[in-house]
This record gives structure tokens, sequence and C-alpha cells, in this order.
């Protein structure tokens, strides 16, 4: 038992080679960029093939206008910080994709799609750059690998687990590994997942700010988010993403220092 927890401490420790450019901490970062981002621009290229990607619109072009302005918005900062090069392995591909599904995601390497149920919910060109931020943001922190890596340490810990208690009667061994489930899973994976969520939010209303966007917005689409739920949500322990009520407060508390950084940028007035 002392070998597996010595093992696990040595994975743990050697996972945590990357830094976060917004934070400075370190990270996990167990599987390579150079191994996810073939993989993350392979299964995007797939998803548009077997979806309807909307072309040509006015929609379709913001969404792009959009991205593009908080791609921008992202290299200034990080060049402003020190991490001139840091997009570099980055393929920018912002697309609409028709479905009703409320939703818009980011994947490793910038592949971004919006699905046209979110748009109402939007609103405006402001509203769609608070959810590109905060997509946006989900892969300049490296959130994708870190998951992946928590992932593997987390398969490893009960592997770990089960030879630990391999010696015992079934009764305990079925105790105890429902146990560990339920503890990896609301005590340490979601949270690890919130937490993800609230950087994003907070990385992703200071890109939109100095982009040009107005980031009072972010806390007024998150309440046209509450509505639209109609309080259906589960409660926050038990999911990936903080509550809308948290995450109102969150956005409406950083929005002033989101435009003070976006004056260091010349930004003093927002759409």
């Amino acid at each position: 038992m002392r070998k597996i927890l010595a093992s696990l401490s040595i994975l743990l420790l050697m996972s945590c080679g990357a830094t976060n450019p917004f934070t400075g901490k370190k990270t996990l970062s167990l599987v390579p960029n150079s191994q996810i981002l073939p993989m993350a621009f392979q299964q995007y290229n797939q998803f548009l093939g077997e979806n309807k990607v909307v072309k040509g619109t006015s929609d379709a072009e913001m969404i792009k206008r959009v991205g593009q302005k908080i791609a921008k918005a992202s290299e200034r900062y990080l060049n402003a910080r020190g991490y001139a090069g840091y997009l570099k392995d980055y393929r920018w591909e912002y697309n609409l994709v028709q479905d009703e599904t409320v939703n818009a995601w980011c994947m490793p390497g910038g592949k971004i799609v919006f699905y046209t149920g979110i748009l109402p919910i939007a609103k405006t060109e402001t509203g769609i750059a608070a959810i590109m931020g905060h997509e946006v943001a989900h892969a300049l922190a490296n959130h994708g690998q870190q998951r992946m890596s928590a992932g593997k340490i987390q398969q490893v810990a009960g592997a770990a687990t089960a030879v630990a208690i391999s010696g015992k009667d079934q009764q305990t061994q079925q105790i105890v590994g429902t146990a560990f489930g339920l503890g990896s899973q609301f005590g340490v994976m979601l949270p690890f997942s919130r937490s993800h969520e609230t950087e994003a939010d907070e990385i992703g209303i200071l890109l939109m700010a100095i982009a040009g966007y107005n980031p009072d917005e972010a806390a007024e689409l998150w309440k046209r988010m509450k509505t639209n739920s109609g309080g259906q949500a589960p409660p926050e322990f038990m999911s990936t993403h903080p509550s809308s009520d948290t995450r109102i407060a969150n956005l409406t508390a950083w929005a002033p220092g989101a435009k003070a950084e976006a004056k260091k940028f010349g930004v003093t007035t927002f759409k």
C-alpha cells in the first residue's frame, strides 16, 4: 500500500508541470497538448461533418466576428503578461450549428461551436461575447488537459484502492468501493470542474472587456440563463457548474475590475 501511495504522489508531482498564464498557478498536465490538440481538431472536424453548420447568415458571421475579437484580445493580454507565442499551436475556428440545445463549447486549441438554441438567450452581440469569452477561456487555461489528467489520476487511485482492499470480505469491498466513487466524484471531480467554470467566467469577462464589449452584460446573460432553466438546475454540490446565482454574483463583482484592466489596453468605451 505504501508503494502505491508513493507512486500516486510521484504521479501527482510529475503531472503539475504547466502554468496557467492567467493565475500563475501550476496545473495538471499529465496528458501533453501535443497529444490532445490533434485529437481535438480531428473530433471537431468529424462533428462538423455530422451536423448542420450554418453558413453565410448574419448570425453565423456574428459568431465569427466576435470570436476573432476575443481571440485578438486574448493574444494582446497574453503578450502583455510575457506569454508571447502561447497561442502558436491554436487553430481558431468559430461555427454556428443548427441545434435547439442551449449550449456553446470550445475544444482545446480554439475550436468553437455555438448552437442556434443559445442565440435567443444571448440576445445581442455583447451577449455572444460573454459566452465566447467564457468558452475561449476554457481553451486558454487548458481545462481540457487538466480534466483528462485528473481522470487518469482518478483511475490510478481507484485501482490502488481496489488492490488495498482485495483481501477484505465482499461487503467491506463494496462499501469502500462505493465510498471512493462518491467521494472522488462529489468531493474532487465535481468541485474541480466547478472551479474551472468559475475560472473561465473570470477570464472570460476580462477578455470580453479587452475586446470592447461591456462586461456588465455577463451577469445579465446569466440572469436570462437562470430564467430559461426554470429553476431546474441540480444543487450546486451535485453539478459540474456553479449555480446561476453564484455566477451572477461573481460576474457582477468582477465587472469593474475587467473594465479597469481593459483601460490598460486603451479600451474605455464598450459595446
